[in-house]
């Protein structure tokens, strides 16, 4: 179902930023299974953690220098013993597991979509 209409304003009150994996490890501690990942955001923003479960389409070795889209300023959510400070997006596949979003060539870390 699409969601209710909202202004371009609206829009930008929810800051989407490009960033680079620079650490990826297994969450075993996580109800569900999922990657812990801290990402570079670039000098304005810097280094931000996000829990992802992501564990069926990825490996944490094959995460780190990848770029990736997260959401950052929503406030830090509890995860278990980790705080996830971004919310990395990403879209359900037909199974229902988690494709990650990104940009087809590289950007700078924390270019805003426009």
């Amino acid at each position: 179902m699409q969601s209710p209409t909202i202004t371009y304003d609206q829009f930008l009150t929810v800051d989407i930023r490009i960033g680079t994996v620079v650490e990826a490890m297994p969450f075993p501690e996580a109800r569900k299974p999922a990657i812990k990942l801290v990402i570079d955001f670039g000098p304005e923003i810097g280094r931000k953690k996000s829990s992802a479960q992501i564990t069926q389409h990825y490996k944490p070795d094959d995460l780190v220098g990848r770029q990736v889209c997260g959401v950052v300023n929503f406030p830090p959510r509890q995860i278990g013993p980790f705080i996830s400070e971004v919310l990395t997006l990403g879209f359900h596949d037909k199974h229902g597991y988690v494709v990650l979003a990104n940009v087809d060539q590289s950007v700078p870390n924390g270019a805003r979509l426009l």
